[in-house]
């Protein structure tokens, strides 16, 4: 801890009894006998901290805060469990990590107070981990997929051919020990952006290919941790998203910013219409879901938002 300086920290801290790998920012002209405000984030599927998480880091530091990303269990530097596969990022598991990465910031002494931030997929993660936890003192969504339900199961057909597949995968990696992975948003390792385009399965394929696509911004060429393939099972748990569930349970100070003209806007207005805590909605309508993952107008508006909100 005496080694924490200004800028990027590479720290450690233990779930699931193994070492998670994180990222900790701290601001300029950090003291380690003065008290930060720290925010614990989490990243948009199936990011490693080394994309949202290490482009949001430095700009919340510079307004101030300490900042932890970390790679979940089982993602790019953190390891599996024993006898289990990289690459499998399972709900629940990213909840406890959370937890566990909040019980990591309580023990900094320079940490006066936890707050959460989440986009995409973390914005349903850091939504579920606060209903129970209340150390974490107020919470921020960014193109958040809390609710779920709208946007997944819409064509329950679609969406039991996916299960079926994921049972498959299950139970094969149970009988053979041996991992399954596929591609679960269709956009491989190796897709180039017209060919992605074309499939014609993905409405956002445009900007998700510019940004984890080979020649994206963020994609395999870029971040050498990141894969777009991913363990076969995961459609089993990351189809049950509780954060819209227990919105109405949610008792932090709550922000929400999305752009209602994203395909993904259903995920944070229907979360919204279930708040019955203190919050504020930051509606946009400027840009995509992708754009506040690293569009530098946008992380700027949702970042000083962020840390208008959080310093209230």
């Amino acid at each position: 801890m005496e080694n924490l300086i200004a800028g990027k920290n590479t720290v450690m801290f233990k779930s699931f009894g193994v070492e998670l790998a994180g990222d900790l920012y701290l601001p300029e002209g950090f003291y380690a006998n003065k008290k930060y405000k720290a925010i614990v984030s989490a990243s948009p599927f199936p990011q490693v901290k080394e994309q949202v998480m290490a482009t949001y880091g430095p700009e919340m530091a510079e307004r101030g805060f300490v900042f932890l990303g970390f790679d979940y269990l089982g993602m790019g530097d953190s390891p599996a469990l024993p006898g289990e596969f990289k690459q499998s990022r399972y709900m629940f598991r990213l909840i406890e990590n959370t937890w566990d990465a909040v019980s990591y910031l309580g023990t900094l002494p320079f940490v006066e107070e936890i707050l959460g931030l989440g986009v995409c997929q973390g914005g349903s993660i850091i939504a579920s981990a606060a209903v129970t936890d209340h150390r974490i003192k107020k919470i921020a969504t960014v193109s958040g997929m809390m609710a779920a339900d709208a946007f997944q199961w819409t064509n329950k057909e679609a969406v039991n051919h996916l299960i079926a597949g994921a049972n498959a995968s299950k139970q094969k990696m149970y009988e053979t020990g041996v991992a399954d992975y596929n591609f679960p948003n269709v956009l491989t390792d190796e897709h180039s952006r017209e060919e992605f385009v074309g499939l014609g399965v993905n409405p956002m394929a445009g900007e998700t290919y510019d940004y984890y696509g080979k020649d994206g911004v963020k994609g395999p060429k870029t971040v050498k941790n990141f894969t777009n393939e991913h363990i076969g099972d995961q459609a089993m748990e990351s189809l049950i998203s509780i954060g819209e569930h227990y919105a109405d349970k949610i008792a932090q100070p709550t922000l929400v910013i999305y752009s209602k003209t994203a395909f993904t806007a259903i995920c944070s207005t229907a979360f919204i219409e279930k708040l019955t805590n203190e919050h504020e909605v930051m509606e946009l309508e400027e840009f995509g879901h992708v754009d506040f993952y690293y569009k530098p107008e946008a992380v700027k508006v949702s970042t000083d938002a962020v840390a208008e909100f959080f310093n209230k």
